[in-house]
């Protein structure tokens, strides 16, 4: 059971969320309801407007705990602290950039918490979305985009809608997962919007898997990306 306690910190981090949008209907798509959904709970309508299993998902999406510890609090450690600002100079200095380091250092803890501070910037966990189809949706769903109709329909509005908004960025987190196709497929757009598009990789094993094997490969994305 929901509480309404827990359905009001949704609410709370729902608004915390909205900056990283240009509109509210944005926004509804990537949390996975409707605009007039959103809307009636951000009016305190919390009963019969979405279900549980939206209250429980949209919790999980914005890191809402769903019992009642403290919130974790930061610890800007030099880790920390060297990845937020590296990914300040990507997203205003139109750079493209690879992070890898030892796993267990707080690189995904110190991008997520970026991607939430800062408007137009969204966190993909690659390890989830492997292919190129799945990792371009999720994309398009996470900047508000309609991810659900065809591939290349799909693929065209989110190029589009990211040519409208200042300094996008993406992370891609645990880039090494991605097969070849997804990877090289994020290539296309880098390349043809290169002042606009900011795209970063991230993981500690990235460079040992996709160095080690692109010579063997003779793929050249990196070479041209990087």
């Amino acid at each position: 059971m929901i509480t309404i306690n827990l359905k009001k910190r949704v609410l709370e981090a729902i608004a915390a969320n909205r900056h990283n949008f240009n509109s509210d209907a944005r926004q509804a798509r990537a949390l996975g309801i409707n605009s007039a959904q959103l809307s009636r709970i951000k009016k305190g309508a919390f009963e019969n407007v979405i279900s549980e299993a939206n209250w429980i998902s949209i919790a999980r999406k914005l890191s809402v705990t769903l019992n009642q510890e403290a919130p974790w609090a930061t610890a800007k450690t030099p880790v920390f602290n060297k990845v937020y600002g590296q990914l300040q100079k990507c997203q205003y200095g139109a750079i493209s950039a690879i992070f890898c380091d030892k796993a267990g250092i707080g690189k995904t803890y110190a991008a997520l918490a970026y991607s939430k501070a800062n408007k137009y910037v969204v966190y993909i966990d690659c390890s989830q979305v492997k292919t190129k189809q799945k990792l371009v949706r999720q994309i398009a769903k996470e900047f508000g985009v309609g991810y659900q109709g065809r591939y290349q329909e799909v693929y065209e509005d989110l190029v589009f809608y990211l040519r409208t908004i200042p300094t996008p960025l993406i992370i891609l987190d645990e880039a090494g997962d991605l097969n070849y196709d997804a990877f090289f497929g994020m290539q296309r757009p880098v390349e043809r919007y290169r002042k606009m598009l900011r795209l970063v990789h991230d993981g500690c094993r990235w460079a040992e898997t996709k160095n080690r094997k692109q010579p063997q490969s003779e793929k050249s994305g990196l070479c041209r990306d990087f």
